[in-house]
């Protein structure tokens, strides 16, 4: 999904300034926001690739101007009342006014350490790689309306396989609901000035994980 949170490479935001000393979370409901989206994944409400496809839905005005967990907050609204798990009259309210939906899986205090844990995304590859370390590859230059791991600075450019790191959920298409299509994950190695033009320092190079079906020869 091409918006304004895929943010590498655009300029007028200045520079990024550390918070000295920052806490882990600013304020209670910080925490309580945190957990319960994890509770929601964790019960199988959604996975992490449509977590993450909700919070790229939100508008421009509306990510430029919350805090990081003001998106997680308006994500996990957003998600309750489109999934069907409550209504957006129930939220206005503050307490259930129907009968719940029930979740995928229980989730209980027998369950917080298994949430806390990131599970395997490995899949059995459906056929060989296409591709082996050495190889030149250029990045296709799509350009998705809905979720995609491959960001626009790095669309239409030429690259060296570094890696090859296995086959895996396909985060594109999971995020909106079409299935895992398990898909091969590469280490793609650019030179900076491939990516950010001739005036980049010239000693850089980027690495992205960069997914099969990105990837064309070049």
């Amino acid at each position: 999904m091409d918006g304004v949170h895929d943010m590498g490479g655009m300029h007028g935001f200045g520079t990024v300034e550390p918070e000295p000393n920052e806490p882990v979370f600013h304020a209670e409901w910080e925490a309580r926001c945190l957990a319960l989206n994890r509770a929601m994944g964790a019960a199988g409400a959604w996975t992490i690739d449509e977590g993450r496809a909700g919070i790229e839905e939100l508008p421009p005005e509306v990510y430029l101007s919350r805090s990081y967990y003001g998106k997680w907050a308006l994500r996990l609204e957003n998600m309750v009342v489109k999934l069907g798990f409550a209504g957006a009259d129930e939220l206005a309210a503050g307490h259930a006014l129907r009968p719940g939906k029930p979740l995928k899986r229980k989730f209980d205090l027998a369950a917080v350490a298994r949430t806390l844990t990131r599970g395997s995304f490995g899949r059995p590859a459906p056929t060989p790689a296409r591709f082996k370390i050495g190889d030149r590859v250029r990045t296709r230059n799509i350009l998705p309306v809905t979720h995609t791991r491959l960001p626009r600075y790095a669309r239409g450019r030429v690259g060296v396989i570094e890696a090859l790191r296995g086959c895996h959920v396909f985060p594109d298409s999971v995020a909106i609901g079409a299935g895992e299509d398990p898909q091969w994950l590469y280490t793609v190695l650019f030179a900076g000035r491939e990516l950010w033009g001739e005036n980049a320092d010239p000693t850089l190079n980027v690495s992205i994980e960069a997914f099969e079906p990105y990837l064309e020869a070049a």
